[in-house]
């Protein structure tokens, strides 16, 4: 783990800086109790990462149904009436249900239909993309182009939100945020709209 690559770290800067003042810095620097508690969490999120809770199937509502199918030829007894009544309920097939089948197909982020291709080469193509962020970060940054003044697209984060949207591109020239034009104005104004 990384705790051990840091103790290794920490014994040969120990024997190579120990008279080294910026390497007696950075010793002390990687032997802080508060870097040794970050590098721990990283390395519990890391772990509890790899462990993520998967579906154990995709089409619940579907599975739902063949299950009150089967219960309507079965003998009626009360249990068989009330597990129906239970599977047919609204809040359960509409909210419950839904719900889970959208998580565990994971089509809950929005899709916009592909660029026709017959757009002329010499005319400038234009995107609407929406990208809903639910609070977290949208994993792009933004530049203002030294010639043109332009607002762009710097760098899209990999494993970001933009980047698994699949929607921008290093090079995207913003034209409007929310419904607001970002003509004029500057990179810092342009974030506190994004």
């Amino acid at each position: 783990g990384i705790s051990h690559v840091l103790t290794l770290v920490l014994q040969e800067l120990s024997l190579l800086c120990k008279r080294d003042v910026n390497g007696g810095m950075l010793y002390d620097l990687l032997r802080s109790r508060w870097l040794q508690a970050l590098l721990k969490i990283y390395e519990c999120l890391q772990h509890y990462l790899g462990k993520r809770p998967v579906p154990v199937m995709l089409q619940a509502r579907a599975l739902t149904r063949e299950v009150v199918e089967l219960l309507r030829e079965a003998p009626q007894s009360g249990e068989v009436k009330e597990l129906r009544r239970l599977l047919r309920a609204p809040h359960l097939k509409a909210a419950l249900l839904s719900a889970h089948d959208t998580v565990a197909q994971k089509d809950f982020e929005p899709t916009l239909p592909p660029l026709p291709d017959n757009i002329p080469e010499n005319e400038e193509a234009m995107r609407i993309v929406c990208l809903v962020k639910n609070n977290q970060p949208l994993g792009a940054t933004i530049k203002r182009h030294e010639i043109t003044g332009d607002i762009t697209v710097a760098r899209v984060i990999h494993g970001g939100l933009a980047d698994r949207s699949g929607l921008l591109y290093a090079g995207d020239k913003l034209v409007e945020v929310n419904g607001v034009p970002v003509e004029g104005l500057e990179p810092e104004q342009v974030i506190n709209i994004l």
